[in-house]
């Protein structure tokens, strides 16, 4: 009797192994947490990952806020990760500042965190950043702008189609970038909106879509009809801008530049819509992100940035069928074979 027992024990044991072991190599799971589900960037950024992590059995789970700005939704997504046991977490975070006591909470329960696009802010405040250059991003497209214009650069009037209130650093960076390429003084480098040249008209938000940036655009005409340089966020906010202009036959004064390089946006430049914009590379930070994530679960080893910066530089491009003089980019055709969306 005592060996029969025994026997059903040992028996149930090794059932309770065999089943524990594919368990054990499924076991690393990962977050991606993005600002939303609908933009082509973050969808690609999702793909990105979905891939890598079936590629390296990471089990994943996506959250997304239900608009860019949603950082209540992202909070919550931070819980969650840490519930589940998720051995690291990806984030473009939608408040770069305020989502900081969240990402400590989950570094503290041993959680890697990576910021993706958006670095924190302060950035340490994630174990590593896997990014675009923004200020980079946002110097070729200003420097661009000035090239063109030429002479008529410093008698320009710009305006600035940015991303929310809260100024996250993404959208500080890309600002400042543009200006430091235009040629004007950025003020305070982690502060958009107290630039005191001339030539720039003002600012507005969009929330990184078409309609916030149609409804950007006319206030800004409201304030002045004259302006002839728009800078925007990124190209779904930049095509908002164009239905604007054309909308009260302006759309041909003004000169368009942007930041993304997703397809939608390479065909606005190659149609005339944008003038130039910097192409990132959402895919390959998601993909590099989960490969971190699982490095860190195997070994403890955290990703380290890019020799001479503080992140991990995923590359930037200019895209513009109009080259100038001095300044590298590359065309629609070469933009298109590389984009994403």
């Amino acid at each position: 009797m005592k060996k029969s027992v025994i026997s059903a024990a040992l028996a149930a044991l090794a059932i309770g192994v065999a089943f524990a072991a594919p368990a054990k190599a499924a076991d690393v799971s990962a977050c991606l947490i993005t600002k939303t589900d609908t933009n082509p960037f973050f969808v690609k950024m999702k793909e990105g990952a979905t891939a890598k992590a079936k590629e390296l059995g990471v089990t994943l789970k996506s959250y997304a806020g239900k608009i860019d700005g949603d950082s209540e939704s992202q909070v919550a997504a931070i819980e969650s990760c840490i519930a589940s046991g998720a051995k690291g977490i990806l984030i473009t975070a939608s408040d770069t500042k305020g989502i900081v006591s969240s990402v400590k909470k989950a570094r503290d329960a041993g959680l890697l965190v990576i910021a993706l696009d958006t670095p924190l802010e302060p950035a340490d405040a994630a174990d590593a950043t896997f990014a675009t250059d923004n200020l980079l991003a946002g110097k070729l497209i200003g420097e661009w702008a000035n090239k063109t214009l030429g002479a008529k650069a410093k008698d320009a009037k710009i305006g600035f189609l940015d991303l929310t209130p809260s100024q996250p650093s993404v959208d500080v960076l890309r600002d400042q970038g543009f200006m430091i390429g235009f040629g004007i003084d950025p003020k305070d480098p982690n502060k958009i909106g107290d630039e005191t040249d001339p030539r720039i008209v003002g600012h507005d938000v969009t929330n990184g879509n078409e309609e916030g940036g149609r409804k950007a655009m006319e206030n800004l005409l409201q304030k002045d009809s004259s302006i002839n340089v728009i800078h925007t966020i990124n190209e779904p906010a930049a095509v908002g801008a164009y239905q604007a202009l054309k909308a009260v036959g302006l759309e041909k004064q003004v000169l368009i530049v942007s930041v993304d390089g997703g397809c939608p946006g390479v065909k606005s430049v190659k149609e005339g819509v944008i003038g130039a914009t910097s192409q990132q590379y959402p895919l390959m930070m998601a993909a590099l992100g989960v490969e971190a994530i699982k490095k860190f679960a195997d070994t403890g080893e955290k990703p380290k940035p890019t020799e001479g910066k503080s992140f991990f530089d995923t590359g930037v491009s200019l895209v513009t069928d109009k080259p100038v003089s001095g300044l590298k980019s590359i065309d629609t055709k070469e933009g298109t074979a590389k984009c994403w969306g």
